[in-house]
């Protein structure tokens, strides 16, 4: 996988520590700094000018670039932001670091489902990932949301505006686990990890079945009973 998720870091001790908590292992302790869950790539980027956001990778983008209108020179690449006002680096080389997915174990936080996204640009937040070469794989305008991948296998999940009753962080993961959810809630609790709410939103009986944590950089993770 060459795809990879940019978090910032205020500490990064700090920021090493909550993916090792969380049993993330990390790939490389040099720049770039890459720690993975078998399935999502993290860049924990210490520069202060760095941003959450998606790192793609390709030894060219002109086809690309000459679809988008605001687009930002940066080094060895380009920046431009997502209708959703994510963060997007592309990077003119084929040096995304090649992930094997079966080589790391997951996280405690269970199944990786990718990003998601919240939108008041809906469809064109579609339009989009797909001028990125992203694919449309589930959901519609009627449901609320659509998840499309790219060719590295990074589900992106758009979610329509005022579709999640909850907090929200552009850009956020997110860990699907079923029925399994609760007993990954309390081993979260239990490494003592900051939890940034605690919702009860979807429960009838007002039991706390899906939590939302952040990193030290403030990149969000749901981890939902979905």
């Amino acid at each position: 996988m060459n795809t990879r998720i940019q978090t910032p870091t205020p500490n990064l001790e700090d920021s090493l520590n909550f993916y090792k908590q969380l049993g993330f292992t990390v790939v490389s302790d040099k720049n770039p700094i890459l720690v993975s869950d078998g399935t999502i790539l993290i860049e924990i980027n210490p520069n202060r000018f760095a941003r959450a956001g998606i790192k793609l990778f390709d030894e060219n983008w002109t086809f690309v670039l000459e679809q988008f209108k605001n687009v930002a020179p940066i080094a060895n690449g380009h920046l431009l932001s997502d209708p959703s006002g994510t963060w997007i680096y592309l990077m003119e080389a084929d040096q995304g670091t090649k992930l094997d997915r079966q080589i790391f174990p997951k996280s405690v936080l269970g199944n990786s489902m990718g990003v998601s996204l919240e939108s008041i640009a809906f469809k064109d937040s579609i339009t989009f990932y797909e001028k990125l070469g992203f694919k449309k794989e589930e959901g519609n305008l009627s449901q609320g949301w659509t998840s499309l991948k790219n060719k590295d296998g990074l589900i992106v999940t758009i979610m329509k505006d005022n579709a999640c009753p909850h907090l929200f962080f552009n850009p956020s993961l997110t860990y699907f686990n079923g029925a399994k959810n609760e007993k990954v809630i309390e081993t979260i609790r239990s490494l003592e990890i900051p939890i940034t709410e605690e919702i009860t939103y979807f429960n009838s009986e007002g039991a706390v079945d899906n939590i939302i944590i952040r990193d030290p950089g403030g990149l969000g993770f749901f981890i939902f009973n979905d």
